[in-house]
């Protein structure tokens, strides 16, 4: 299903009018797509005409929207559970213990035990489950994030160099910024695909149940960060890659050509 993201993305690709271009990357912004360099494919320009563009429709790149679907991790305590593994079997027995002990009289081995047992079982579960998943989308979105901003600092370093005083200081900085973004897409892969891994559901009321719990002690719903996990990690890394490379050879040969023409004038 189209989602309005997918809209403006595709009405970007199409774009015609002159001066039209700005307002459909600002609108591809304000739908939830910053990645700067998709943009950057999509309207078949630069990343620097990119943030040109933004800047003219009002919106500072470098203060990407966060959004309600940003993972926050906190200590999980639902009813003593706190999905943390070698703890599993001791909060379950805890568990039941307080839940029969509350019940003076009550057979704890009766059909009543038996069934707050099974509901235990399965919050135990869910708990487990949920707080697996949960690390690993937010380790997803804060590689995500990282990738990002280590690819806006490759433009502005090289945005740098125009105006430096000591440009081959300035040109190394450039150069380490390069290399710190092939490190940081290759990272996000990573987590992206053990995200890709490890599916949420669930599969029965008991668990239904145990997640609406989960969320009621303010936990985060997993629905929307998994809606937004790239599905193709691998080929979008190779792209990011592949345009990471593609501007830094270019880059290269006018770095080059400054240092020969800077000789030239130098050796008069």
């Amino acid at each position: 299903m189209s989602t309005r993201r997918d809209d403006v993305m595709a009405a970007l690709r199409d774009w015609s009018k002159p001066g039209r271009r700005a307002d459909l990357l600002a609108e591809a912004w304000q739908a939830g797509e910053t990645n700067v360099s998709a943009l950057a494919e999509a309207a078949r320009v630069s990343r620097p005409t990119v943030y040109a563009d933004l800047r003219s429709r009002g919106i500072d790149p470098d203060h990407r929207p966060k959004g309600n679907s940003v993972i926050t991790i906190s200590p999980l305590d639902i009813e003593g559970f706190t999905g943390v593994g070698e703890r599993m079997d001791a909060e379950y027995d805890a568990a039941l213990r307080r839940w029969v002990d509350l019940r003076p009289g009550i057979n704890p081995r009766g059909p009543q035990a038996h069934a707050e047992g099974m509901r235990l079982v399965a919050l135990m579960d869910t708990v487990a489950r949920y707080a697996d998943v949960r690390d690993l989308l937010a380790h997803e979105q804060v590689a995500r994030a990282e990738r990002d901003r280590l690819l806006h600092q490759v433009e502005l370093r090289w945005e740098a160099l125009s105006t430096a005083a000591a440009w081959l200081a300035a040109h190394h900085a450039y150069v380490l910024a390069v290399d710190e973004a092939r490190i940081s897409i290759d990272m996000w892969r990573e987590r992206a695909e053990a995200a890709l891994r490890r599916p949420w559901f669930c599969s029965s009321p008991r668990d239904e149940a145990a997640y609406e719990e989960i969320k009621e002690a303010g936990h985060p719903a997993l629905e929307q960060p998994l809606a937004d996990l790239d599905r193709t990690p691998a080929q979008t890394a190779e792209q990011l890659r592949a345009n990471l490379d593609q501007a830094h050879a270019r880059r290269m040969e006018l770095a080059s050509e400054t240092l020969r023409l800077a000789g030239a004038g130098s050796s008069r």
